[in-house]
Protein backbone atom coordinates (compact mmCIF):
# COMPACT_ATOMS: atom_id res chain seq x y z
CA UNK A 1 0.00 0.00 0.00
CA UNK A 2 1.33 3.03 -1.38
CA UNK A 3 1.29 6.13 1.02
CA UNK A 4 0.01 8.61 -1.33
CA UNK A 5 -2.88 5.82 -0.66
CA UNK A 6 -3.29 7.01 3.09
CA UNK A 7 -3.72 10.80 1.56
CA UNK A 8 -6.90 11.35 -0.09
CA UNK A 9 -9.43 12.80 1.49
CA UNK A 10 -10.29 16.20 3.72
CA UNK A 11 -9.95 14.08 6.98
CA UNK A 12 -6.64 12.52 5.78
CA UNK A 13 -5.00 9.50 7.61
CA UNK A 14 -1.76 11.18 7.85
CA UNK A 15 -1.62 14.98 7.10
CA UNK A 16 0.31 16.63 4.21
CA UNK A 17 2.23 18.86 6.62
CA UNK A 18 3.62 15.54 8.41
CA UNK A 19 4.44 13.29 5.80
CA UNK A 20 8.36 13.69 5.79
CA UNK A 21 8.44 13.17 9.51
CA UNK A 22 6.30 10.22 9.48
CA UNK A 23 8.27 8.63 6.62
CA UNK A 24 11.27 8.76 8.77
CA UNK A 25 9.59 7.89 11.86
CA UNK A 26 8.16 5.01 9.85
CA UNK A 27 11.80 3.73 8.79
CA UNK A 28 12.23 4.04 12.82
CA UNK A 29 9.81 0.71 12.92
CA UNK A 30 11.64 -1.35 10.58
CA UNK A 31 15.01 -0.62 12.48
CA UNK A 32 13.99 -1.82 16.12
CA UNK A 33 12.51 -4.65 14.64
CA UNK A 34 15.76 -5.62 13.34
CA UNK A 35 17.43 -5.73 16.79
CA UNK A 36 13.94 -7.87 18.32
CA UNK A 37 13.92 -10.60 15.92
CA UNK A 38 18.04 -10.86 15.91
CA UNK A 39 17.13 -12.24 19.31
CA UNK A 40 15.50 -15.17 18.35
CA UNK A 41 19.01 -16.18 16.12
CA UNK A 42 20.91 -15.30 19.24
CA UNK A 43 19.16 -17.50 21.51
CA UNK A 44 20.13 -20.47 19.12
CA UNK A 45 23.80 -19.27 18.16
CA UNK A 46 24.77 -18.52 21.69
CA UNK A 47 23.46 -22.67 22.40
CA UNK A 48 26.58 -23.30 20.39
CA UNK A 49 28.94 -20.28 21.14
CA UNK A 50 28.69 -20.16 24.61
CA UNK A 51 27.79 -23.46 25.94
CA UNK A 52 24.06 -22.51 27.24
CA UNK A 53 21.18 -24.51 27.80
CA UNK A 54 17.72 -23.19 26.39
CA UNK A 55 16.76 -21.87 29.75
CA UNK A 56 19.89 -19.71 30.29
CA UNK A 57 19.82 -18.51 26.82
CA UNK A 58 16.64 -16.74 27.26
CA UNK A 59 18.27 -14.40 29.16
CA UNK A 60 19.15 -12.53 26.31
CA UNK A 61 15.38 -11.49 26.21
CA UNK A 62 14.93 -11.21 30.29
CA UNK A 63 17.79 -8.65 29.82
CA UNK A 64 16.51 -7.29 26.26
CA UNK A 65 12.87 -6.83 27.81
CA UNK A 66 14.12 -5.50 31.34
CA UNK A 67 14.79 -2.52 29.88
CA UNK A 68 10.97 -2.01 28.54
CA UNK A 69 10.53 -1.66 32.80
CA UNK A 70 13.83 -0.06 33.39
CA UNK A 71 13.51 2.52 30.64
CA UNK A 72 9.70 3.01 29.61
CA UNK A 73 8.92 5.87 32.36
CA UNK A 74 12.53 8.19 31.70
CA UNK A 75 11.65 7.42 27.70
CA UNK A 76 7.75 9.20 28.64
CA UNK A 77 9.64 11.76 30.35
CA UNK A 78 12.04 12.10 27.55
CA UNK A 79 9.19 12.82 25.06
CA UNK A 80 8.06 15.31 27.29
CA UNK A 81 10.41 17.55 28.32
CA UNK A 82 12.84 17.37 25.25
CA UNK A 83 10.26 17.12 22.35
CA UNK A 84 9.74 13.93 19.90
CA UNK A 85 12.62 14.56 17.93
CA UNK A 86 15.09 14.57 20.55
CA UNK A 87 13.88 11.48 22.23
CA UNK A 88 14.19 9.52 18.79
CA UNK A 89 17.57 10.79 18.73
CA UNK A 90 18.77 9.65 22.16
CA UNK A 91 17.15 6.52 21.27
CA UNK A 92 19.05 5.72 18.37
CA UNK A 93 22.52 6.71 19.82
CA UNK A 94 21.53 4.30 22.09
CA UNK A 95 20.83 1.76 19.95
CA UNK A 96 23.53 2.06 18.48
CA UNK A 97 26.26 2.02 21.27
CA UNK A 98 24.75 -1.19 22.30
CA UNK A 99 24.83 -2.55 19.05
CA UNK A 100 28.21 -1.61 18.49
CA UNK A 101 29.54 -2.94 22.09
CA UNK A 102 28.65 -6.61 20.55
CA UNK A 103 32.10 -6.16 18.91
CA UNK A 104 34.01 -6.29 22.15
CA UNK A 105 31.54 -8.71 23.74
CA UNK A 106 32.08 -11.70 21.25
CA UNK A 107 36.30 -10.84 20.96
CA UNK A 108 36.27 -12.37 25.01
CA UNK A 109 33.36 -14.28 24.22
CA UNK A 110 31.47 -13.15 27.48
CA UNK A 111 27.61 -13.66 27.93
CA UNK A 112 27.37 -10.99 30.92
CA UNK A 113 29.28 -8.45 28.39
CA UNK A 114 26.32 -9.67 25.81
CA UNK A 115 23.45 -8.77 28.17
CA UNK A 116 24.71 -5.71 29.28
CA UNK A 117 25.11 -4.60 25.44
CA UNK A 118 21.28 -6.17 24.81
CA UNK A 119 20.51 -4.23 27.68
CA UNK A 120 21.50 -1.04 26.45
CA UNK A 121 20.18 -1.74 22.63
CA UNK A 122 16.72 -2.12 24.33
CA UNK A 123 16.46 1.01 26.14
CA UNK A 124 17.64 2.68 23.11
CA UNK A 125 14.71 1.07 21.60
CA UNK A 126 12.05 2.17 24.30
CA UNK A 127 12.75 5.64 23.58
CA UNK A 128 12.08 4.78 19.91
CA UNK A 129 9.22 3.11 19.79
CA UNK A 130 8.03 5.46 23.40
CA UNK A 131 8.21 8.03 20.84
CA UNK A 132 7.96 6.96 17.46
CA UNK A 133 4.59 5.27 18.57
CA UNK A 134 3.46 8.20 20.25
CA UNK A 135 4.67 10.60 16.98
CA UNK A 136 2.41 8.19 14.44
CA UNK A 137 -0.60 8.09 16.79
CA UNK A 138 -1.21 11.65 17.59
CA UNK A 139 -0.31 13.24 14.10
CA UNK A 140 -3.33 12.91 12.62
CA UNK A 141 -7.44 12.31 13.52
CA UNK A 142 -7.41 9.77 16.70
CA UNK A 143 -10.46 8.38 15.04
CA UNK A 144 -7.90 6.95 12.05
CA UNK A 145 -5.15 6.41 14.90
CA UNK A 146 -5.53 2.37 14.12
CA UNK A 147 -5.18 1.93 10.48
CA UNK A 148 -1.80 5.16 11.02
CA UNK A 149 0.04 2.70 13.72
CA UNK A 150 -0.44 -0.60 12.09
CA UNK A 151 0.59 1.31 8.35
CA UNK A 152 3.49 2.05 10.36
CA UNK A 153 3.66 -1.13 11.93
CA UNK A 154 4.18 -3.00 9.02
CA UNK A 155 7.48 -1.81 8.20
CA UNK A 156 8.07 -3.45 11.83
CA UNK A 157 7.17 -6.74 10.06
CA UNK A 158 9.59 -5.82 7.17
CA UNK A 159 12.69 -5.99 9.58
CA UNK A 160 11.02 -8.69 11.13
CA UNK A 161 11.16 -10.64 7.95
CA UNK A 162 14.56 -9.25 7.07
CA UNK A 163 16.19 -10.24 10.17
CA UNK A 164 16.04 -13.98 10.39
CA UNK A 165 17.64 -14.01 6.86
CA UNK A 166 20.42 -11.91 7.97
CA UNK A 167 21.23 -13.69 11.02
CA UNK A 168 20.82 -16.88 9.07
CA UNK A 169 23.21 -15.54 6.08
CA UNK A 170 25.91 -13.84 8.55
CA UNK A 171 25.51 -14.69 11.92
CA UNK A 172 25.11 -18.99 11.63
CA UNK A 173 27.95 -20.62 10.44
CA UNK A 174 26.17 -23.40 8.72
CA UNK A 175 28.37 -25.60 11.35
CA UNK A 176 26.35 -28.16 13.23
CA UNK A 177 27.73 -30.39 15.90
CA UNK A 178 26.38 -33.63 17.08
CA UNK A 179 26.45 -33.50 21.04
CA UNK A 180 28.86 -36.94 20.29
CA UNK A 181 30.80 -34.42 17.57
CA UNK A 182 31.60 -32.21 20.54
CA UNK A 183 32.25 -34.71 23.02
CA UNK A 184 35.06 -36.30 20.36
CA UNK A 185 36.87 -32.81 19.99
CA UNK A 186 39.92 -31.67 21.59
CA UNK A 187 39.84 -28.81 24.21
CA UNK A 188 41.88 -26.54 21.77
CA UNK A 189 39.54 -27.57 19.00
CA UNK A 190 36.39 -27.05 21.03
CA UNK A 191 37.65 -23.48 22.54
CA UNK A 192 38.80 -22.20 18.95
CA UNK A 193 34.91 -23.59 17.56
CA UNK A 194 33.23 -21.85 20.09
CA UNK A 195 35.47 -18.38 19.73
CA UNK A 196 34.76 -18.82 16.01
CA UNK A 197 30.90 -18.85 16.51
CA UNK A 198 30.95 -15.81 19.48
CA UNK A 199 32.82 -13.82 16.38
CA UNK A 200 30.02 -14.50 13.86
CA UNK A 201 28.07 -11.58 15.97
CA UNK A 202 30.76 -9.01 15.29
CA UNK A 203 30.47 -7.68 12.10
CA UNK A 204 26.81 -7.50 11.43
CA UNK A 205 26.10 -5.97 14.83
CA UNK A 206 28.71 -3.30 13.84
CA UNK A 207 27.58 -2.53 10.40
CA UNK A 208 23.72 -1.88 12.79
CA UNK A 209 25.68 0.71 14.58
CA UNK A 210 26.91 2.61 11.53
CA UNK A 211 23.56 2.33 10.00
CA UNK A 212 21.84 3.60 12.98
CA UNK A 213 24.37 6.91 12.80
CA UNK A 214 23.55 7.29 9.49
CA UNK A 215 19.80 7.80 10.51
CA UNK A 216 20.16 9.76 13.48
CA UNK A 217 22.28 12.36 11.19
CA UNK A 218 18.50 11.98 8.83
CA UNK A 219 16.53 13.00 12.30
CA UNK A 220 18.45 15.38 13.15
CA UNK A 221 18.21 17.71 10.30
CA UNK A 222 14.47 16.74 9.20
CA UNK A 223 11.62 19.25 10.84
CA UNK A 224 9.30 17.32 12.79
CA UNK A 225 6.13 19.45 13.36
CA UNK A 226 4.52 19.27 16.57
CA UNK A 227 1.74 16.31 16.87
CA UNK A 228 -1.47 16.50 18.74
CA UNK A 229 -0.90 16.35 22.66
CA UNK A 230 2.54 15.68 21.67
CA UNK A 231 5.91 17.83 23.68
CA UNK A 232 4.23 19.86 26.39
CA UNK A 233 0.69 18.89 27.62
CA UNK A 234 -0.84 21.17 30.14
CA UNK A 235 -1.61 19.38 33.12
CA UNK A 236 -0.29 16.62 34.93
CA UNK A 237 -2.11 13.36 34.33
CA UNK A 238 -2.36 11.06 37.28
CA UNK A 239 -2.05 7.15 37.45
CA UNK A 240 -5.52 7.23 38.71
CA UNK A 241 -7.03 9.10 35.87
CA UNK A 242 -5.14 6.58 33.89
CA UNK A 243 -6.54 3.48 35.33
CA UNK A 244 -10.55 5.09 35.47
CA UNK A 245 -10.15 4.10 31.76
CA UNK A 246 -11.17 0.45 31.50
CA UNK A 247 -10.65 0.44 27.65
CA UNK A 248 -6.87 1.35 28.77
CA UNK A 249 -6.77 -1.22 31.68
CA UNK A 250 -7.57 -4.18 29.45
CA UNK A 251 -5.29 -2.86 27.28
CA UNK A 252 -2.54 -3.06 29.53
CA UNK A 253 -3.60 -6.37 29.84
CA UNK A 254 -4.20 -7.78 26.84
CA UNK A 255 -0.12 -5.61 25.76
CA UNK A 256 1.64 -7.81 28.12
CA UNK A 257 -0.07 -11.42 27.17
CA UNK A 258 0.40 -10.22 23.91
CA UNK A 259 4.16 -9.71 23.71
CA UNK A 260 4.78 -12.11 25.96
CA UNK A 261 3.53 -14.85 23.76
CA UNK A 262 5.11 -13.27 20.23
CA UNK A 263 8.23 -13.00 21.85
CA UNK A 264 7.81 -16.67 22.85
CA UNK A 265 6.59 -18.06 20.18
CA UNK A 266 9.67 -16.46 18.21
CA UNK A 267 12.05 -17.00 20.38
CA UNK A 268 12.33 -20.91 20.39
CA UNK A 269 10.60 -21.18 16.69
CA UNK A 270 13.99 -22.33 15.63
CA UNK A 271 14.33 -24.67 18.25
CA UNK A 272 10.66 -25.55 17.69
CA UNK A 273 11.44 -26.52 14.03
CA UNK A 274 14.72 -28.60 14.91
CA UNK A 275 12.63 -30.67 17.49
CA UNK A 276 9.53 -31.91 15.33
CA UNK A 277 11.61 -31.90 12.10
CA UNK A 278 15.29 -33.16 13.11
CA UNK A 279 16.82 -33.50 10.01
CA UNK A 280 15.75 -29.54 8.93
CA UNK A 281 19.19 -27.74 8.99
CA UNK A 282 19.47 -24.16 11.65
CA UNK A 283 20.05 -22.35 8.43
CA UNK A 284 16.63 -23.58 7.00
CA UNK A 285 14.74 -23.34 10.37
CA UNK A 286 16.15 -19.48 10.02
CA UNK A 287 14.68 -19.09 6.58
CA UNK A 288 11.71 -21.02 7.57
CA UNK A 289 10.63 -17.78 10.86
CA UNK A 290 11.75 -15.02 7.67
CA UNK A 291 9.01 -16.50 5.97
CA UNK A 292 6.46 -17.09 9.25
CA UNK A 293 7.67 -13.15 9.81
CA UNK A 294 6.65 -12.40 6.18
CA UNK A 295 3.55 -13.17 6.58
CA UNK A 296 3.69 -11.13 9.76
CA UNK A 297 4.73 -7.88 7.57
CA UNK A 298 1.82 -9.06 4.58
CA UNK A 299 -0.78 -9.21 7.49
CA UNK A 300 -0.11 -5.41 8.98
CA UNK A 301 -0.87 -4.04 5.54
CA UNK A 302 -3.63 -6.71 5.34
CA UNK A 303 -5.16 -5.59 8.62
CA UNK A 304 -4.82 -1.96 7.63
CA UNK A 305 -7.14 -2.47 4.82
CA UNK A 306 -9.77 -4.65 6.63
CA UNK A 307 -9.58 -1.50 9.32
CA UNK A 308 -11.73 0.26 6.77
CA UNK A 309 -14.52 -2.51 7.14
CA UNK A 310 -14.27 -4.46 10.34
CA UNK A 311 -13.95 -2.18 14.00
CA UNK A 312 -10.18 -2.34 15.22
CA UNK A 313 -11.32 -4.41 18.14
CA UNK A 314 -13.72 -7.00 16.55
CA UNK A 315 -10.47 -8.15 14.38
CA UNK A 316 -8.22 -7.99 17.42
CA UNK A 317 -10.39 -10.67 18.73
CA UNK A 318 -11.02 -12.91 15.79
CA UNK A 319 -7.22 -12.78 15.08
CA UNK A 320 -5.99 -14.02 19.07
CA UNK A 321 -9.08 -16.64 18.49
CA UNK A 322 -7.13 -17.87 15.06
CA UNK A 323 -4.22 -17.81 17.01
CA UNK A 324 -5.31 -20.19 19.77
CA UNK A 325 -6.76 -22.59 17.76
CA UNK A 326 -3.26 -22.50 15.36
CA UNK A 327 -1.42 -23.41 18.72
CA UNK A 328 -3.89 -25.72 19.79
CA UNK A 329 -2.88 -27.53 16.44
CA UNK A 330 1.06 -26.92 16.92
CA UNK A 331 0.81 -28.65 19.90
CA UNK A 332 -1.32 -31.75 18.88
CA UNK A 333 0.14 -32.47 15.59
CA UNK A 334 3.89 -33.22 14.42
CA UNK A 335 6.36 -32.73 11.33
CA UNK A 336 5.95 -29.98 9.08
CA UNK A 337 2.26 -29.17 9.69
CA UNK A 338 3.40 -28.10 13.34
CA UNK A 339 5.59 -26.08 11.68
CA UNK A 340 3.32 -24.27 9.16
CA UNK A 341 1.03 -24.00 12.16
CA UNK A 342 2.96 -22.00 14.50
CA UNK A 343 4.37 -20.26 11.28
CA UNK A 344 0.92 -19.10 10.23
CA UNK A 345 0.53 -17.19 13.95
CA UNK A 346 2.62 -14.42 12.64
CA UNK A 347 0.05 -13.39 10.42
CA UNK A 348 -2.61 -13.22 13.16
CA UNK A 349 -0.36 -11.44 15.57
CA UNK A 350 0.35 -8.77 13.07
CA UNK A 351 -2.64 -6.28 13.87
CA UNK A 352 -2.30 -6.97 17.61
CA UNK A 353 0.66 -4.55 19.43
CA UNK A 354 -0.28 -1.36 17.45
CA UNK A 355 -4.11 -2.10 17.64
CA UNK A 356 -3.62 -2.96 21.12
CA UNK A 357 -1.98 0.63 21.43
CA UNK A 358 -4.08 2.56 19.53
CA UNK A 359 -7.36 1.20 21.72
CA UNK A 360 -5.45 1.45 24.70
CA UNK A 361 -4.94 5.51 24.43
CA UNK A 362 -8.37 6.38 22.07
CA UNK A 363 -9.98 8.05 25.73
CA UNK A 364 -6.94 9.28 27.23
CA UNK A 365 -6.62 12.83 25.55
CA UNK A 366 -3.82 14.94 27.71
CA UNK A 367 -2.92 11.73 29.66
CA UNK A 368 -1.83 9.88 26.28
CA UNK A 369 2.08 10.31 27.03
CA UNK A 370 1.52 8.66 30.66
CA UNK A 371 -0.35 5.93 29.21
CA UNK A 372 2.35 5.63 26.22
CA UNK A 373 4.72 5.10 28.30
CA UNK A 374 2.26 2.24 30.90
CA UNK A 375 1.85 0.35 27.63
CA UNK A 376 5.26 0.12 26.63
CA UNK A 377 6.42 -1.01 30.07
CA UNK A 378 4.25 -4.06 29.75
CA UNK A 379 6.55 -5.00 27.23
CA UNK A 380 8.22 -6.47 30.06
CA UNK A 381 6.34 -9.50 29.27
CA UNK A 382 9.32 -10.29 27.01
CA UNK A 383 11.44 -11.12 29.82
CA UNK A 384 9.16 -13.20 31.95
CA UNK A 385 7.15 -15.53 29.33
CA UNK A 386 9.78 -16.60 27.36
CA UNK A 387 12.45 -17.98 30.34
CA UNK A 388 9.32 -19.63 31.26
CA UNK A 389 8.87 -21.22 27.97
CA UNK A 390 12.68 -21.73 28.02
CA UNK A 391 12.79 -23.64 31.36
CA UNK A 392 9.71 -25.68 30.34
CA UNK A 393 11.36 -26.95 27.70
CA UNK A 394 14.56 -27.74 29.28
CA UNK A 395 12.54 -30.19 31.59
CA UNK A 396 10.08 -31.47 29.18
CA UNK A 397 9.89 -30.64 25.08
CA UNK A 398 10.21 -27.56 23.28
CA UNK A 399 6.91 -28.35 21.63
CA UNK A 400 5.21 -28.49 25.10
CA UNK A 401 6.53 -25.01 26.54
CA UNK A 402 3.96 -23.65 23.19
CA UNK A 403 0.81 -24.18 25.63
CA UNK A 404 1.94 -21.08 27.38
CA UNK A 405 1.58 -18.70 24.68
CA UNK A 406 -2.01 -20.57 23.80
CA UNK A 407 -3.06 -19.12 26.96
CA UNK A 408 -1.91 -15.79 26.42
CA UNK A 409 -4.01 -15.53 23.02
CA UNK A 410 -6.63 -16.33 25.20
CA UNK A 411 -6.53 -13.85 27.70
CA UNK A 412 -5.98 -11.03 24.43
CA UNK A 413 -9.44 -12.48 23.50
CA UNK A 414 -10.35 -12.09 26.53
CA UNK A 415 -9.12 -8.43 26.94
CA UNK A 416 -11.37 -7.64 23.72
CA UNK A 417 -14.44 -8.31 25.19
CA UNK A 418 -13.89 -6.75 28.21
CA UNK A 419 -12.17 -3.74 27.34
CA UNK A 420 -14.76 -2.72 24.43
CA UNK A 421 -17.86 -2.07 27.18
CA UNK A 422 -16.98 1.56 27.90
CA UNK A 423 -18.95 4.77 26.71
CA UNK A 424 -19.45 3.19 23.06
CA UNK A 425 -16.22 3.10 22.36
CA UNK A 426 -15.52 3.62 18.17
CA UNK A 427 -13.79 0.03 18.61
CA UNK A 428 -17.03 -2.05 19.92
CA UNK A 429 -19.96 -0.25 18.06
CA UNK A 430 -18.29 0.10 14.93
CA UNK A 431 -15.44 1.05 12.24
CA UNK A 432 -12.86 3.19 14.28
CA UNK A 433 -11.95 5.65 11.50
CA UNK A 434 -15.44 6.39 10.05
CA UNK A 435 -14.24 9.92 9.35
CA UNK A 436 -11.72 8.82 7.21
Amino acid sequence: MPVSGLDQSANRVIPRAYMSAFILVTSLFFMWAIAHNLNDILIRQFQKALDLSRGQASFIQVSFYFAYAFAAIPAGYAMKKLGFKRAILCGLLLYALGAALFYPAAAVANYSFFLLALFIIATGIVFLETSGSGYITLVGDPATAARRINFAQSFNGLGGFVAPLLGGLFIFSGIEHTPDAIAALSPQALAEYRAQEARQVQLPYLGLAGILLIVALLVAITRFPAAGAGGASAGKPSLAGVFAHRSFVWAIVAQFFYVGAQIGVWSYFIDFTKEVTPLTPEKTAAFYLSASLLSFMVGRFIGTWLMKYIAPRSLLGLYALINVALVGIALATGGIAAVFALGATSFFMSIMFPTIYALGLEQLGDKAEMGSSLIIMTIISGAIIPPVMGYLSDAYTVQSAYGVPLVCYGMVWLSTRLGGREHGLPGESGRADQAA
